[in-house]
């Protein structure tokens, strides 16, 4: 086997490697009583580093058929999920409106500004050049959809796009046996509940950036640290910052090198 061919096989399998490792990291989720705001981020985390992309967002749909955003990979890529549920354009709302998978779209396409004429500005704005929508969808029914933008023009692959589908699909198990609850009015009322905890996050991630000069997105993640670090429900954590019951002092330093 020539070294360029090895090179290639190891890669390969260092990639499958880490497939079965985010699946079975998804898949444990759902095995016990979960943070499904969490769970919701790590989905975002890990169609970035799984997939050829630069960010990734989720949307949900509440009990109403509202949009409300429920993730993203980063601050601003929140802020484009936030537009798009604003101005009621974008491929999240045509994902969750038709239930179908929007394909890798051109930004500056013709057909995209026709389609989502404010979004695409907001997004090319921010320097992406495309994006792909997946619904996040079992059966008949459409619970939200998840996003995937990149900065470059050339298209995924249709391989790397169906395992962005599949990353979703999981997503949705999770989503929809969340505490075991089969009753469709309890499934809303537990979905509305992690809706709602998205606000007391948000919030929480405004007062420790302020307190210790962070920002928003270097805030969520010394929270989320914090709240794994101690075992406890990220929502949890952020109602106590909130009420001043805890304080979140200083990320830690790194450890100096060979220690």
């Amino acid at each position: 086997m020539s070294t360029e061919h090895a090179a290639h096989a190891g890669g390969r399998t260092a990639r499958e490697e880490a497939l079965a490792a985010a699946f079975v990291e998804l898949a444990d989720t759902l095995v016990a009583d979960f943070d499904i705001m969490d769970f919701l981020h790590l989905l975002t985390e890990r169609s970035v580093s799984l997939l050829p992309v630069d960010a990734a967002g989720v949307v949900l749909l509440d009990a109403r058929g509202r949009l409300v955003d429920a993730s993203a990979s980063d601050e601003r890529t929140r802020q484009l999920e936030l537009a798009q549920i604003e101005w009621e354009e974008g491929p999240c709302r045509d994902c969750t409106r038709t239930g179908g998978a929007v394909p890798y779209t051109l930004l500056d396409a013709a057909e995209a500004r026709d389609r989502w004429p404010r979004f695409t500005g907001w997004a090319l704005a921010r320097g992406f050049a495309g994006v792909a929508g997946m619904p996040l969808r079992l059966r008949e029914r459409t619970v939200g959809a998840l996003n995937v933008f990149r900065r470059c023009r050339e298209a995924p692959s249709g391989a790397d796009l169906r395992l962005g589908q599949a990353l979703a699909d999981v997503a949705t198990i999770g989503i929809l046996q969340y505490r075991d609850l089969r009753e469709q009015s309890l499934i809303n009322e537990r979905l509305e509940d992690a809706l709602g905890s998205r606000l007391v996050i948000e919030q929480a991630k405004g007062v420790v950036a302020e307190r210790l000069d962070l920002s928003l997105d270097e805030s969520f993640e010394h929270l989320r640290g914090h709240a794994r670090g101690r075992r406890l429900l990220l929502t949890d954590l952020a109602r106590a910052v909130l009420d001043g019951r805890t304080e979140i002092g200083e990320p830690a330093d790194p450890p100096p090198p060979g220690s």
